[in-house]
């Protein structure tokens, strides 16, 4: 029965996201052609009052209901936090398809993701107390690790099947980004701290692809795709500022971000099908890296 209930909130909840806003006479419309509705109820006013209030309490997700059209929608809760809902929602919505499926496991192949088995939940804990955080960090640019790093930790992120936390350093006093898995037996101190109301996650990695964020001013680049590439990004940005110019046989597309070694390596893994028209630093570093790639197979690096 819990199950059952927790599909329901699920189905409400993924049901007002996809259509934006809805009555609650369309709700149930769509309710009696759900397939979780095998005893044809109705999606009544008071059932409907103790959904909302279950989701608001397990995903955090508030659903309201305009007191001029009676259309319930899903309230903005900033960036961040539909970040999570959304996670959390299809999480759990895969899983409980999943669950459905054990039958065929061996035929279902999932990316592991093995940083959120070690330390995301002490990261978590320290977030949610602010209290600072102590650990080693084995870097992978370092021969030796860094001993003894206190951070105050600001915020999560995902990036690529991997955790990160991004805090002020302590000893310097500058916002850096960790990798989880490079952490090594973090623990969470007596420090407490308050995080400054004017630093933001969504606007510190507005302009930033993956987990770089460097120093420089973002700039205007211009990327010039295949009609096949083209329907990759169309499904799959590659940043939120993406924009696309169609042509016969190609798309131009623009976007606004920091040039970054991880932005670099992204579009060299397109090949020939991805190629940089602007800026000219940036068409020189994927040039480079391309060119590091080739002289790797020459006869003379050849082992």
């Amino acid at each position: 029965m819990a199950k059952d209930l927790i599909n329901r909130y699920i189905w409400l909840a993924d049901t007002i996201r996809r259509r934006g806003r809805m009555t609650r006479a369309q709700l149930n419309e769509s309710w009696q052609k759900s397939a979780l509705n095998t005893t044809g109820t109705q999606l009544c006013r008071r059932t409907l009052y103790n959904y909302r209030n279950a989701i608001a309490a397990i995903f955090n997700i508030d659903i309201q209901c305009d007191p001029v059209t009676y259309e319930y929608y899903i309230a903005d809760s900033g960036e961040a936090r539909t970040s999570v809902s959304d996670w959390l929602l299809n999480a759990r919505a895969m899983a409980d398809t999943l669950t459905g499926a054990t039958d065929i496991s061996n035929r279902i192949f999932l990316e592991d993701v093995p940083s959120a088995r070690g330390h995301l939940g002490t990261a978590i804990d320290a977030i949610r107390q602010s209290r600072a955080m102590r650990f080693d960090y084995y870097s992978y640019s370092r021969s030796r690790p860094t001993r003894g790093v206190i951070i105050e930790p600001y915020f999560l992120r995902i990036f690529k099947q991997r955790w990160y936390v991004i805090g002020r350093n302590v000893a310097d006093g500058r916002i850096k980004t960790y990798a989880l898995d490079r952490l090594k037996e973090p623990t969470l101190t007596d420090r407490q701290f308050v995080m400054d109301d004017t630093f933001t996650p969504a606007e510190y990695f507005r302009d930033a692809f993956g987990i770089v964020v460097t120093r420089n001013e973002p700039r205007r680049i211009s990327l010039r795709a295949d009609s096949h590439t083209a329907h990759y990004l169309r499904d799959l940005p590659l940043h939120h500022s993406q924009q696309e110019v169609v042509h016969d046989n190609f798309s131009i597309f623009y976007y606004r971000m920091y040039l970054s070694e991880d932005l670099v390596r992204e579009i060299t893994g397109y090949g020939p099908r991805l190629t940089v028209i602007d800026p000219p630093e940036l068409k020189a570093m994927v040039m480079n890296e391309h060119r590091a790639a080739l002289a790797a197979y020459t006869p003379d690096n050849r082992t």
